[in-house]
């Protein structure tokens, strides 16, 4: 079996003498990220839509058509787009572009968003927030999925379309992902649909998401959705060093600020240090350590729940920039051939 694995990023905002810095320095660090991803062999690098200071990632499709251009085989996905607050002609549109620049290496990772600064910034009720998703992506699939570029719809939420056709095309449609993060409903939502499932795992115990995985193969079954369409991903907080310890200290200064910044939003309370050592070794879903270490908790984890791809999210809160491309590197030409090897006879 073929696992892919790789990273993703919502263009984290470097700190600048007790300060966050300009964010424009955060688009160009992503693209030299998605470069560094691309040379040392990894397959896949996501781009997560947020619209905040220090994640400024809005417009993923806009660095993946960057990064397109100057990149050979490494897919480029968003991660996700918060499809609930987008116009999926412009999505489509906007991914359909940058797919064609990479010659057929971008997809979408279509979810609600676990954020919610996009609901006002747009102008959409968070009251509509399932209802926007479900007819949202609806469109999209349909768009996606158009044997001409020609589409007739009609919905609640945007003006009805006529036989109108929506350009470009790439050459093929693209590969859309659903994402959750754990909803049951979300799970059969995909299975309905026929598509590929990502499963965003921010805390606690992976292993725990097992039934949800079971819950969507099964309806996958029941809705006669072929193998091929039944991919599943995984998608975790990581990061890699040399030394396992050495690893787990760097990384929780950086989590420790995420989680505890937005909290103060959320209303959770902050991380303790013990909390953390628990989610970051065998079942939690924190992936710091060694690369010996986080090989073997792939694998672990694929012998459980049998995903085909894992995404690492390594530059939060504000982790120095040669540290996060030093991870990179470490996942690409050490961790990637140990599981490929480990993998192979599957």
């Amino acid at each position: 079996m073929t696992m892919e694995l790789g990273v993703f990023s919502f263009g984290d905002v470097q700190r600048k003498v007790g300060k966050l810095g300009p964010t424009h320095e955060s688009v160009t660090n992503l693209l030299e990220a998605i470069q560094l991803a691309d040379e040392v062999g990894l397959d896949v690098f996501g781009v997560g839509e947020h619209h905040t200071e220090y994640f400024p990632a809005s417009s993923p499709a806009t660095i993946l058509a960057a990064a397109a251009a100057t990149t050979k085989n490494i897919k480029l996905t968003s991660a996700v787009t918060v499809l609930s607050t987008e116009d999926p002609v412009r999505v489509y549109q906007q991914f359909a572009t940058a797919d064609i620049v990479s010659g057929d290496r971008v997809e979408i990772i279509a979810g609600r968003g676990s954020s919610t600064e996009s609901f006002p910034l747009f102008g959409y009720d968070l009251r509509d927030y399932d209802r926007l998703y479900a007819e949202k992506l609806e469109l999209l699939l349909q768009i996606n999925a158009s044997k001409d570029g020609k589409v007739t719809w009609d919905g609640q939420f945007r003006p009805a379309l006529n036989d109108i056709e929506i350009v470009p095309r790439p050459k093929k449609p693209m590969d859309i992902w659903l994402a959750t993060g754990g909803n049951p409903e979300s799970s059969i939502r995909a299975a309905s649909l026929g598509m590929p499932i990502t499963y965003a795992i921010i805390g606690g115990h992976v292993s725990r998401f097992a039934p949800l995985i079971d819950l969507y193969r099964e309806a996958s079954r029941q809705y006669d959705v072929s193998h091929a369409d039944t991919r599943v991903a995984i998608a975790t907080p990581g990061y890699i060093a040399e030394d396992a310890k050495d690893a787990k200290d760097t990384f929780w200064k950086s989590w420790s600020w995420t989680m505890t910044t937005l909290g103060r939003v959320r209303g959770f309370a902050a991380p303790t240090r013990q909390h953390y050592d628990s989610e970051s070794n065998v079942d939690g879903a924190l992936f710091a350590g060694s690369p010996e270490e986080i090989t073997e908790r792939i694998i672990a984890l694929h012998k459980k729940i049998g995903h085909s791809r894992h995404i690492f999210q390594m530059d939060t809160g504000q982790l120095p920039h040669d540290k996060f491309l030093r991870s990179i590197e470490l996942l690409g030409t050490k961790v990637a051939p140990m599981v490929r090897e480990a993998l192979k006879s599957e």
